[in-house]
């Protein structure tokens, strides 16, 4: 289904404020030469899918209230520029992962968020724009815990990647700098695997051939999931 291009926007906007928070500026940058330096520090974020099927999520033993551990101090939401002056709103910060709502275009909408915490690249050494994985939820159109990988490079067209919860693997359908599951009847499996693990791993390959594994610490993601969930039924 086409993704509302504000949409888009306030995402990056949101996903460049967050990660700008000092304990977030001290990671490693990302590598892989497969897309061009951005012209500002706005990641990239995949467009929506054609197509997709709600998926929902079995009950949580992880309690839906505090964070486990909250920084010093939480990222701010970036401003509402180009949006109609829609400014996302950070709902809690739990472990490694960010939950946030918004409203663009009146369209009500909640997401985790986390950045990779390890990205490798074979050839090594290749620049690309940071890699987000997201946690949607879409209550006007009905999607419920959709999962979506920005990678930050184009993916060589008709490829596919993976995620890898423990010993579970996951096909990912590519489409442009994102990524998404590609049995929409395992998406509630993939979200449940990674309430119980610590990290999850992502393989890609870009338009220039390079091959990509970004690890994404799992820390505090059932408790951003379930603030999302609150907010966005």
């Amino acid at each position: 289904m086409p993704i509302f291009r504000q949409w888009r926007l306030v995402i990056s906007l949101l996903a460049a404020a967050a990660f700008a928070a000092p304990g977030y500026a001290q990671q490693p940058p990302s590598t892989d030469q497969s897309a061009a330096p951005p012209a500002a520090a706005t990641p990239a974020t995949p467009p929506k899918p054609k197509k997709h099927k709600a998926a929902t999520t079995p009950a949580t033993n992880a309690p839906a209230g505090a964070p486990t551990t909250p920084p010093a101090s939480p990222p701010p939401a970036p401003p509402g520029t180009a949006t109609g002056g829609v400014k996302p709103t950070l709902l809690g910060q739990y472990g490694d992962w960010g939950a946030y709502t918004a409203s663009p275009g009146g369209k009500k909408v909640c997401f985790a968020i986390a950045k990779s915490s390890v990205s490798e690249t074979d050839p090594p050494g290749k620049s690309r724009n940071p890699p987000y994985l997201f946690v949607t939820n879409r209550p006007g159109e009905k999607v419920s815990n959709e999962v979506s990988i920005a990678i930050g490079y184009p993916f060589k067209p008709a490829s596919e990647a993976t995620v890898e919860i423990g010993s579970n693997s996951f096909a990912l359908y590519t489409q442009q700098d994102g990524a998404w599951i590609k049995n929409a009847s395992e998406e509630a499996n993939l979200v449940t695997a990674m309430r119980s693990a610590q990290n999850a791993v992502v393989k890609g390959m870009s338009a220039k051939g390079t091959h990509s594994t970004d690890t994404f610490s799992l820390r505090g993601f059932g408790q951003a999931l379930d603030r999302t969930g609150q907010d966005c039924k």
